[in-house]
This record gives structure tokens, C-alpha cells and sequence, in this order.
């Protein structure tokens, strides 16, 4: 077969369902001789590289302009030129700065995502070992193609999707790309057609780890045919989601134009009619109006209010990337976690014992030494003879080691074997101890072709044999079993019947043996040495154990509605057992990746509605999973730590990487990292995300009704045509104090008590309500009449126009200061001290406007620029009177809707989330 034609069947063929003396002939190699330089050359030349493609890049200009393209900033921007054009060169200039901040925030962070594709190349190795010409040569790993025999051993970074042809107790480290926390046992034996990544035991792939044994593999696919290149294309392909709060604030920018516009021009069209102000005079009132009603607040206070989420988030150990993201964790309704080191400790711990007497559950914590062994729910009084000498298989049966590194354990070797050392402890043994008094004098190592591992030791009584592996294979090597009064005829059912029991739960089963008096010659023992008269111990089962908080917060997820889902690389069992454990699901259904396969989009779509535990799930499985969710009108957070979560990452609405464990790819393309690799973590983030949310909404609903009540004041003065109570640069003045002193006060507010025991938001609800419409025309029409009759009263003390402007701005402006107390909560009553001493930014907003509309009132500089004059110290008691006036006014407002309740159902249902109810499995 030419170089050529093998291209041709290149990511086609099932490489793992091909028996292994089939693959050298499909790549036209003979696997002892390898490629010659020639053919080698050639097919470099027809493959390419074997290194990631990288994609086409914004450049550093188009990025930033990027960010300009959104509706509300080119309003803004019109505003602001039309400021400057009218001379008003600080209001202009204010709301430059302001468009110009989000822009440079959002072209960083846009630029930090990039390096997610970047971090992927960096898992590529750097140099190969390869049989060429039938020598063993050190290449260039970029060099590799497909038919290339490469030469594994222990330590090395694997550098091409390889047929596994030969092999010597392979074990590889694919936590990264598959999920799992178990390192793979490899072989060479075909699988089937159908086999997820993490069951094709003959493949060994590009980026993982070889942690033991040798082997001899053909290379089947380099460069983005590889599973890590598969993965990386992916990763490309996804466009980064607009958070609900962008989305929402794009249709209300269009909307409000759109409103502005059109009223602009009627109101300009009846003034001309009218002819009661001249053309420049009705323009510069026009534009006041358009632009008074534009919230160019809003970027700053939304920006402001986000920073302040991140900086609440980072003290519970939640890093934020993007800033939209913090808005985003307000709006999930469910959370797609990975198992493995999120839910889990990614540790593996021996939960359970059993002997032929009894059944022992073994608490703790991963590696950690804390716990103990435990029968029918209580302590063990004393040990039982067989559980030490369990203990005693445990600690000298191992070739692990087991290290404490700041405050974190870690283990060299097999994470199996290093979990076996805190069930010794926790029996009260000490591994050190139990070495010096035993010490090991010969061995047979573990390998995968026999399934067990003994180790020969003698100790002041005598030699013994002590052995430890596959429950069925040890089984076999017995003949006898451990009981309180000695050795028994073993009971073979009664451990058969009890490893299924265990590895239903999800566990790992071992069989612990041992022989004393072995009788065994010391040197060179192997694999057929080990007798069948052995005295089985006990079977323990293993498992990498839920994390304690992550129990908790899965029910304070639950109870604020948001649905948890697991989906992970691991075994079906295996995460149903996990998924029980935790709450999450119906503690029964789990779906593979094989039945993901088989199912089209509308089949998964119906299929995510009822099942929250994915197993065996791939790269594209977990992906697919996250559209169908999306699809179902739900915002998702997916959380992972390998290179298999990073696609996902980046589709969710929000993507959570883990901060210890979590590879820099999946750091780079997720929105959140957690520090502490720690799902309660997520669960304090929802929280903080709430009350962001609720922030800017409150904000909104303060910031609305104040303009749009500056408008309408001049509005109402051109529809019946009397002298302007407010002018055009007065209306400017108070809408740019209240939205800078007053608006932002309320991105500081605390949270609210309830806010975890809400419902999530509905994905398609309006940022404005139509209860917010209801409260903006309200309190806009309120605050419009008490102005008029602040300026109609000031005319009938004999005032001049100039005057009566002073005093209704004065009025305008202390009316926005009593409606900031009511805004504080949206229904609940504001009439209350302790109800203001939560946040002690309202009283620094609140003295800052009263200095200013001071000076705006009897200082001379304030008062040639605005056409002011002092008002006599009397007026300040109407001012004032009438503006508790109107706080009364909206407090009644909100207890008449706490009082019926129909009025109150319409206004929580809107508020908190309306929409199809979430099935909580």
C-alpha cells in the first residue's frame, strides 16, 4: 500500500477494532523494521507535521473596534457628540471615558481567551523514539507520521495517537483526556468498533502520560487527527456564548432607541407646530430629553457592579476571568459538573472491607490517615485478627509511596496502591514499623497479563507470603479463608456474591491473601511460583469518595431550583454509585456514551430533560450534552479540569475550571476558575451572582424612572407649551450626579436573605419586566408632578424663572434621593432605620449630591454656568416635605401589592424567574 492510499484511509478506520498484526499492514510497515528515511520523508510531506494547526487571529486594532459594536454604545457615542456639539464638554467627556473603559476591559479580556488553543500545543511532546530503518532514533516529534513505529517506556510523554502492537505492563496517566482517575491499564487485544476513548485499551494517546511498563505502538494519526487535535478543532469551532445580562441589554438598547427616536421627533414636529420656542431653542430641548433618558450610566454601573461580584468571589475561591461571567452565575438553572476532582477528591480510599464474617465500612477523607473502620455503624471495640493482618497485606504488599505536600497528599505510583496505606493506619498500623519488623526479601511485581502482585517477607515468627490483586485471580490461588478460630474451607460464593455486591456501589475490588510458611526459595521468584493454597483475608473495595461539601451543595443547588448534572469519563456504575451518593439524579439512571451515539439532537434534547448522570461521555458527548441543555432554554455552567472538559468550557454559558488539578487549556477556555478545586465553591458563586444581578436590576429600576422623569418634564412643558420648568444643561446636570453619587451606592447592596432560595431566572425574561414598566411609569409620573408643582408653587410666591428652575431642579433631584430608599427592596418596605444599615455607601451617595446641589444653588460660578439662584432657606422645608411625601407615595405603592396577593404572585413570578417548571431528579 503507497503512502498515498494510506492517507486516504487516515481518522477513518477504527484503528482499536483492527487486531494488532493487521495494523503493520495497513500502514505498509513491518513493525520490527520500521519506516525507511525515504518512505518516511514522503509521507511527512503527505500528512504534514505532527503538530496543531493554529487558527486565523483577530488582530490587536480589529479586536478592540470589535467592541464598539453593540447598540447601546452607539447611542452613547451619538449622545456624546451631540454633548460636545452643544458645548457641554464634561458631560461628553464623561461618557467617553465610560465607553471607552468597557471597551478596554472587553478587548483584555477577549485577548486572555485566545491562549486556551495555545496551552493545548504545549501538551504536544517533544521527541519521539522510533524504529527507522530498523534503528532505534531520537526525532524530532513534529517529524512523526502515520505508520511510524514508536518505542514507549515509563515517563514519556506520549507524542502521536498510537495501535498499541506489544506491550509490557502499560499503564498510562489519560486523566486529562478521558475524565477518569485510574490510571489505564493498555494491551493489544481489538475492541470494539463502538469503544469511547476511555475503553480503547489497545490505543495510546497523544499528550497522556506513560507512568509504567513499555510498550510498541504504530502510529495511526498525528496532528489534528489526533484525539488532542480532534479536541483543539473543537475548541476553535466554539464561539463564546453572550451572557443573559448581554443579550437582555442589547434588546433594551434597541428598544429604548428606538423609543427615543421616534418620541424625539414628535415632540420636536408638535413644538415647531406650536412656534412658543424658536428652532435652537426646541432642538437643544429635544436633545436634553433624548439624551436625559439615555441610562449612560448604566455601562459604568454594570461594570462597577460586576468588579465588585469578582472581588466577593475571590474571597470564597472563585476566580473570574471574563467579567460577564459574574452576571451569568445569577442565571444558571443547571450546573454540569465533572466527576472527577470536582465532585470527587480525586483520591482514591478504601471504603470497604469484608471478610468471611463480617462486612466493614471505612470512613475518612482520600489519602488523608483521618477515620475509621467501621462495623454496623459503630466504632470496632478491638481489631479483629484478619483485619490486621489485611492491614499488614496493605502496608508491606506495595510498592506505592505515600507523601504529604503542602497540605495536600500526593501519591508516586499506583493510586490504588497509595489508598491502601491509610486503611493500614486507620487500623492502627504504622507502615514504617511494619517494614522494619517484616522486611521484604523477594517479590513478584504487579503486572497486567497476571493481575496480582506478592511480596515474600520474614519477620520474627517466620517467613510469609503476602498477596494482594484481582478478586477472580486470587480466588483461584485459595483454597482457604481467614476466620476468627484460624483457617477455614473457603466459601467462594460468599465472596463472589460480595465482590458483585461491591462493585455495584461503584467500588474497586481487591483480594487480600496470605501464606505463612511459605516454603518458598528466595531469588527470582515470578508469576507461577505463587501457590494455590493460599488463606484468603478479605476483599476491599476502593473508590475515589464524593466530596462532604459538595453534598451540601448540591442540596443548596437543588433548593434554589438549579439542577445538577454529572457527566464524566468514568464507568457507568461507577458514576451512578458517585451520583447517589451525592443527591444528584434518581440514584438509578445513568446513559453511556455508546447511548449517546445512538441518539440524533431532538433524541438528546428529550433525553437531557430526565437524566442528570452522563458516564463514559467524550469530548463531543460532553459537548453535544451542553447544546442539548442550552437547547431545553436553560443556562448551563459546566465545570472540568481536563483537556476532554475545554470544548464544553467554552460552549457552556459559563465554564468553571479547577485551580489545583485543572490543566492550563481548560484554565484558559473556562469563564471561572475555582481555587480550591471545590464545588461548594460554585455554589457561593450562584449566590454572589444573584445579587449582582439583583444589583444592576435595582440600579435599573432607580436609574429608569429618573429619566425617564427628566425627560418628561420638558416633554410636558413643549406638549402645552409653557416656560421650560427645567433647561436642557440643568436636566444634564442632575442626571449625571444622580447616575454617578446616587446610581452606583446600590452596586454595593448586601445580599438578600432568600436570595438561594429562589428559583433562577427564565432564560427569555426582559431585563424590564412588565411590572418594571409599571414602577418606571409610576414613580416617573410621580416625580414629574411633584417637580411641576415644586416650579408652578416657586411662580406663585412671586419667583423668577430662574429661581423656580433652582427649586424644581432641587426637587427633581431630592425626589430621586427618597426614591434610592425605596429601591432598595423591590416590595418589601423601606420604612424602617435598620432597613438603611446595611449599606454604608447610600449615606457617602447621598451626602455627596446634597454638597453638590448646595453649591449647584448658591455658589456664583454654579450659578452663571446653569442660571440658578438661591433659594430662600423656607423653600427647603417644601422641598423636603414634599419628598418624604413622595417616598410614602411608592411605599404605599409597594404595600398594596404586598397586600393582594394576586398583585404580589404577578410581581415574583416575573421577578424571580417565570417560565416552565425544572424537573429536579
Amino acid at each position: 500500500m503507497s503512502s498515498a492510499e494510506t492517507a486516504s484511509g487516515i481518522g477513518a478506520a477504527p484503528w482499536h477494532a483492527i487486531p494488532a498484526d493487521e495494523i503493520g499492514r495497513q500502514f505498509n510497515v513491518d513493525p520490527s523494521q520500521g519506516l525507511d528515511a525515504a518512505e518516511a520523508a514522503g509521507r511527512l510531506g503527505t500528512y504534514g507535521p505532527n503538530r496543531l494547526p493554529k487558527g486565523k487571529k483577530k488582530g490587536p486594532l480589529a479586536r478592540f473596534l470589535s467592541q464598539f459594536h453593540n447598540i447601546l454604545i452607539y447611542v452613547l457615542l451619538a449622545a456624546g457628540f451631540i454633548k460636545f456639539m452643544l458645548g457641554l464638554w464634561l458631560d461628553g467627556s464623561v461618557i467617553l471615558a465610560v465607553v471607552i473603559l468597557n471597551s478596554l476591559l472587553g478587548f483584555l479580556q477577549e485577548g486572555r481567551a485566545e491562549k486556551a488553543l495555545d496551552a493545548i500545543s504545549n501538551m504536544l511532546s517533544a521527541e519521539a523514539r522510533v524504529l527507522r530503518g530498523a534503528a532505534v532514533r531520537l526525532v524530532p516529534a513534529e517529524d512523526l507520521v502515520p505508520g511510524d513505529i514508536v518505542l514507549l517506556e515509563s515517563g514519556d510523554r506520549i507524542p502521536a495517537d498510537m495501535r498499541l502492537v506489544d506491550t509490557k505492563n502499560l499503564r498510562t496517566e489519560e486523566a486529562a483526556l478521558t475524565g477518569e482517575s485510574l490510571p489505564a491499564e493498555k494491551s493489544t487485544t481489538q475492541v470494539s468498533a463502538k469503544a469511547t476513548v476511555g475503553d480503547r485499551e489497545n490505543m495510546a494517546f497523544c499528550g497522556t502520560m506513560v507512568l509504567s511498563g513499555r510498550a510498541t505502538g504504530v502510529v495511526v494519526a498525528t496532528g489534528s487527527q489526533t484525539e488532542l487535535g480532534r479536541i483543539n478543532q473543537m475548541l476553535a469551532e466554539v464561539s463564546v456564548l453572550e451572557t443573559p445580562l448581554l443579550r437582555q441589554i442589547k434588546t433594551f438598547g434597541y428598544i429604548i432607541t428606538a423609543v427615543i427616536a421616534v418620541v424625539s421627533v414628535l415632540l420636536f414636529s408638535w413644538g415647531h407646530w406650536l412656534g412658543h420656542m424658536t428652532f435652537v431653542e426646541l432642538f437643544q430641548a429635544v436633545v436634553g430629553i433624548a439624551v436625559s433618558v439615555i441610562p449612560e450610566g448604566l455601562p459604568a454601573l454594570i461594570t462597577i457592579t460586576l468588579a465588585i461580584g469578582v472581588q466577593r468571589m475571590a474571597q470564597r475561591n472563585a476566580i473570574i476571568r471574563r467579567l460577564p461571567a459574574v452576571e451569568t452565575l445569577g442565571s444558571v438553572s443547571r450546573i454540569c459538573s465533572d466527576k472527577t476532582g470536582t465532585l470527587t477528591l480525586m483520591e482514591m480510599m478504601v471504603t470497604s472491607a469484608v471478610t468471611a464474617e463480617a462486612a466493614y465500612a471505612v470512613t475518612g477523607d482520600g489519602y488523608a490517615a483521618e477515620g475509621e473502620v467501621r462495623a454496623d455503624g459503630k466504632p470496632l471495640a478491638a481489631t479483629p485478627e484478619v483485619l490486621t493482618l489485611m492491614g499488614r497485606v496493605s502496608s508491606l504488599c506495595n510498592d506505592a509511596e505515600l507523601f504529604e505536600e503542602d497540605g495536600k497528599w500526593k501519591v508516586e505510583g499506583d493510586p490504588t496502591e497509595g489508598a491502601l496505606y491509610p486503611f493500614a493506619a486507620k487500623l492502627g498500623m504504622d507502615r514504617v514499623a511494619e517494614g522494619l519488623a517484616a522486611p521484604r526479601i523477594d517479590a513478584i511485581p504487579f503486572e497486567s497479563e497476571h493481575k496480582f502482585m506478592a511480596t515474600l517477607n520474614r519477620s520474627a515468627d517466620g517467613e510469609m507470603l503476602l498477596v494482594k490483586g484481582a478478586p477472580e485471580v486470587i480466588l483461584d490461588h485459595c483454597d482457604r479463608q481467614q476466620t476468627a478460630t484460624g483457617p477455614a474451607q473457603l466459601d467462594r460464593e460468599h465472596f463472589a456474591r460480595e465482590g458483585d455486591r461491591l462493585a455495584a456501589q461503584g467500588e474497586r475490588v481487591l483480594g487480600l491473601a496470605w501464606l505463612p510458611a511459605p516454603g518458598l526459595a528466595t531469588g527470582g521468584l515470578g508469576p507461577q511460583d505463587l501457590p494455590r493454597n493460599l488463606v484468603l483475608l478479605g476483599l476491599v473495595g476502593l473508590m475515589d469518595p464524593p466530596r462532604k461539601e459538595a453534598i451540601d451543595a448540591v442540596r443548596e443547588c437543588h433548593g434554589g431550583g438549579i439542577r445538577v448534572t454529572m457527566i464524566t469519563g468514568d464507568h457507568k456504575i461507577t458514576a451512578a454509585a458517585i451520583a447517589r451518593m451525592l443527591g444528584i439524579g434518581d440514584g438509578k439512571t445513568a446513559v453511556s456514551g455508546v447511548e449517546i451515539e445512538a441518539m440524533n439532537d431532538g433524541a438528546l434534547q428529550e433525553c437531557v430533560r430526565d437524566v442528570d448522570v452522563f458516564a463514559r461521555a467524550s469530548p463531543e458527548h460532553k459537548l453535544r450534552l451542553v447544546k442539548a441543555i442550552q437547547a431545553n432554554r436553560q443556562v448551563v455552567a459546566m465545570t472540568g479540569d481536563g483537556v476532554n472538559d475545554a470544548p464544553a468550557l467554552k460552549k457552556a454559558d459559563i465554564g468553571v475550571a479547577m485551580g489545583i488539578k485543572g490543566t492550563e487549556v481548560t484554565k484558559e477556555a473556562a469563564g471561572m476558575i475555582l481555587a480550591d478545586d471545590n464545588f461548594a465553591s460554585i455554589s457561593a458563586a450562584v449566590k454572589e451572582g444573584r445579587t449582582v444581578y439583583n444589583n444592576i436590576e435595582k440600579a435599573m429600576l432607580f436609574l429608569l424612572p429618573t429619566n425617564v422623569a427628566q425627560g418628561a418634564v420638558i416633554a410636558v412643558a413643549i406638549l402645552f407649551a409653557f416656560t421650560l420648568p427645567i433647561t436642557a444643561p440643568q436636566v444634564l446636570w442632575v442626571n449625571m450626579i444622580t447616575s454617578v453619587a446616587l446610581g452606583l451606592t446600590i452596586s454595593f447592596e448586601p445580599h438578600e436573605a432568600d436570595v438561594m432560595r429562589r428559583p433562577p431566572r427564565a432564560i427569555d425574561r426582559p431585563i424590564v419586566t412588565r411590572f418594571g414598566i409599571w414602577r418606571i411609569l409610576f414613580v416617573g409620573a410621580a416625580l414629574v408632578l411633584y417637580t411641576l408643582s415644586t416650579f408652578f408653587w416657586m411662580k406663585a410666591q412671586g419667583a423668577s424663572d430662574q429661581m423656580a428652575r433652582t427649586a424644581a431642579v432641587n426637587a427633581i433631584t431630592l425626589g430621586q434621593v427618597f426614591y434610592l430608599l425605596n429601591s432598595r427592596y423591590l416590595l418589601d418596605s423601606s420604612l424602617s432605620l435598620r432597613a438603611h444599615m446595611g449599606n454604608r455607601y447610600l449615606w457617602y451617595g447621598i451626602a455627596g449630591v446634597v454638597v453638590l446641589q448646595l453649591l449647584f444653588t448658591y455658589t456664583l460660578p454654579f450659578n452663571a454656568v446653569f442660571d440658578t439662584e438661591g433659594l430662600p432657606w423656607s423653600a427647603w422645608l417644601w422641598l423636603v416635605g414634599g419628598g418624604f411625601l413622595f417616598f410614602l407615595v411608592v411605599e404605599i405603592e409597594k404595600l398594596v401589592i404586598r397586600l393582594i396577593p394576586a398583585l404580589r404572585g404577578l410581581v415574583t413570578s416575573q421577578e424571580e424567574g417565570a417560565g416552565k417548571p425544572r424537573r429536579l431528579a
